[in-house]
């Protein structure tokens, strides 16, 4: 079924016929203006080659200021509230829209797609599922209630071939293709529309999840996601279905199968006898269109947990590795392993950006992949080939039981690392030599060292180390990079959130792993994060989320800046006249012509560390890191913000949520 508001495009066609009317009847005196072509935003990321860029500049330096909200409209509209017994708008809201053919795509949180005026916000359609299509919908007005779901999705993906026009999603366990015109599911598409995912294992999985949209290369559309078959997670492997008709092509195995390329990094017979499961990748996925490519950014392998190797012993592909394939047959063409034997939970977790560069007058076409322990490897897209050298250096072991554990690890010589990677005592907070000593005192609790330091038994004797407190588990995240083609700059974010990993024996002996990680708390993700005195985000110096600057051509930083501002103005700490201290949001960034956007990000998504988000949306130099201009939304950005030009002008579209607010979208532009 189609919630539609089709009329609103018909009203928006009118008034464009009703213009150009006016224009003739106006006389023959003066030349009419040429109309100012509208500028697109194809994929969640712009491209398939994730730079997050647009060209645009009707917005500029000199009238960013003036930028006001033109429309907002909540994520879960009227028109999607079919079969809920209430509305539940989740502030976790992660989905970048896309615009094409005057139209703006986007997800719901009830992980639904739609159609909006990208001029007004207005609802052109909304795919309602099946099994909530034949209740009614919920009266307008009906008061919402804000959650915390963990249901999400990031975006839709778009393909066409002349009228054949289509939204790709994930929903569930399905696959859906509609019509991207009418929202109507294309019934020679799967069943009646949908490809149950789950039916694409072998054998069939019983759970199915991922909230990337598929990446579409070459009519295939490639689909990443975890899945599970009895309760134990599988091996998640990449799939290339055929777009139009909705058949899978083909299976990349994200862990090699016993005798094929890889899994002799599965030591013994490791691979046959212990159920591995995992790999794949849990982020988005980007494309290059010209080559026929597709990189997967890996995930780490579990048996089944990602702290605990004993029973995975050996490198172990193609866990934390870029993974390049052949779009149309699924064919590995290279890998680059970042991690060998992970047991930090440090998957790559974002689409790696691909871009032209020119090192020492060399042309490359590279690919630049941030990662959770902040260094940025550049390869040779079309190799894997390091466009600098990658040095294998020792790294330690830990002491827990039966654990195996690589002696080295890869590490870039450029560029050199875009956040802290050690945890030392000079690295302790020290505003005032009270607040050191009380760093001093929370972090002696724990085994401390560089990211590479592995995690280690947790001691519940008196004086006992409580684990290993760990650096990078989400430096950078999902939303992942920017990048400006005309300079080869590329803009990130990182967080600085330590983490407690300390391992005991399981408590139960029939548990697949021998040890797991101790849990203190409920909190979601691996161990507890460590906060700081004063209720700062953790016991080091700030900044405690970073804007940074990095020279692609050179692999050299251009600059690095704090992203928003903590707590420098707690009563405790506001007399120090301290600078900003920079917070944890998740965030992208957006860069244009003339100026890169970054907002602070949401408060309440799942994961983030402590004191995390804000509601400031900002412009900055992209030559110096230095704030043009600062707009306050009514929420923080909880997805990356996307811009495009529509009957001549320009848009800024983001989604926001808050601890007060429901998740909705707002467009930006001048008045």
């Amino acid at each position: 079924m189609v919630a539609s508001m089709r009329e609103g495009k018909s009203r928006r066609a009118a008034a464009v016929l009703a213009a150009v009317f006016a224009a003739g009847c106006a006389g023959t005196t003066t030349e009419p203006e040429p109309a100012v072509p509208d500028v697109e935003w194809r994929t969640s990321s712009g491209t398939n080659a994730n730079l997050k860029y647009s060209p645009l500049d009707q917005i500029n330096r000199e009238n960013v200021g003036s930028l006001q909200i033109a429309w907002r409209q909540s994520a879960t509209p009227v028109e999607a509230r079919h079969g809920l017994t209430q509305v539940n708008i989740s502030t976790n809201h992660q989905t970048a829209p896309l615009m094409i053919d005057g139209v703006l795509y986007a997800m719901t949180p009830e992980l639904q797609a739609m159609a909006l005026d990208p001029a007004t916000g207005e609802v052109l359609w909304v795919d309602i599922p099946p099994r909530q299509a034949a209740l009614p919908a919920l009266p307008e007005g009906t008061q919402a209630e804000i959650v915390d779901r963990r249901a999400i999705s990031r975006g839709v993906a778009y393909w066409a071939d002349g009228d054949d026009k289509r939204i790709l999603f994930i929903s569930g366990n399905d696959m859906i293709a509609v019509n991207a015109e009418t929202g109507d599911r294309i019934s020679t598409f799967g069943t009646d529309g949908v490809v149950d995912m789950r039916q694409s294992y072998e054998p069939p999985s019983d759970s199915f999840f991922w909230g990337g949209p598929p990446v579409i290369v070459r009519d295939v559309a490639v689909v990443a996601g975890t899945a599970t078959r009895a309760g134990r997670p599988i091996p998640a492997d990449i799939r290339g279905f055929d777009v139009r008709t909705g058949e899978r092509k083909w299976t990349f195995h994200s862990i090699p199968r016993p005798g094929e390329f890889g899994s002799d990094t599965y030591l013994g017979d490791s691979l046959e006898k212990n159920g591995i499961g995992g790999g794949g990748t849990w982020s988005l996925l980007s494309g290059d269109d010209e080559l026929g490519y597709v990189y997967i950014p890996g995930d780490t392998s579990v048996s089944p947990n990602d702290f605990y190797g004993a029973l995975r012993p050996g490198a172990n592909l193609f866990e934390h590795s870029v993974i390049c394939v052949n779009a149309a047959t699924g064919e590995r063409v290279w890998h680059f392993q970042t991690i060998r034997h992970g047991l930090w939970d440090y998957d790559l977790p974002t689409a790696p950006s691909l871009i032209d560069i020119t090192v020492d007058g060399r042309q490359i076409k590279a690919l630049a992949q941030p990662s959770k322990v902040a260094y940025l490897y550049v390869l040779d897209r079309t190799t894997g080939e390091p466009v600098w050298p990658v040095e294998d250096r020792p790294v330690p072991a830990g002491d827990v039981p039966g654990e195996w554990y690589s002696p080295t690890q890869p590490h870039p010589t450029r560029p050199p690392p875009y956040d802290r990677q050690h945890l030392l005592e000079e690295d302790l907070v020290d505003f005032t030599p009270e607040i050191r000593a009380e760093a001093k005192k929370i972090v002696d609790q724990y085994v401390m060292g560089d990211v590479f330091t592995p995690p280690t038994m947790y001691d519940p004797r008196p004086g006992g180390k409580k684990g290993t407190l760990m650096i990078g588990t989400s430096q950078t995240t999902w939303p992942g990079a920017g990048v400006d083609p005309d300079t080869n700059i590329l803009y990130v974010t990182s967080v600085h959130s330590p983490r407690v990993m300390g391992m005991i024996k399981a408590p139960d002996d029939d548990a697949p792993s021998a040890y797991v990680l101790r849990k203190t708390t409920e909190e979601v993700g691996p161990g507890d994060f460590v906060q700081g005195p004063l209720n700062l985000p953790d016991p080091f110096k700030p900044p405690y989320g970073r804007f940074v600057a990095i020279d692609l051509n050179k692999g050299e930083i251009l600059w690095s800046v704090a992203n928003g501002d903590c707590c420098s103005q707690d009563p405790a700490l506001k007399d120090l006249k301290l600078p900003k201290l920079g917070q944890g949001g998740r965030v992208a960034p957006l860069v244009t012509k003339t100026m890169v956007f970054l907002g602070e990000g949401g408060e309440e998504i799942p994961g983030a560390p402590h004191r995390s988000g804000g509601k400031m949306f900002r412009a900055y130099d992209k030559a110096t890191g230095d704030i043009i201009a600062e707009i306050e939304l009514p929420g923080g950005t909880t997805g990356p913000p996307v811009t495009y030009m529509l009957n001549g002008k320009q848009y800024i579209v983001v989604a926001v949520a808050a601890k007060d607010l429901p998740a909705e979208f707002i467009a930006l532009t001048l008045p």
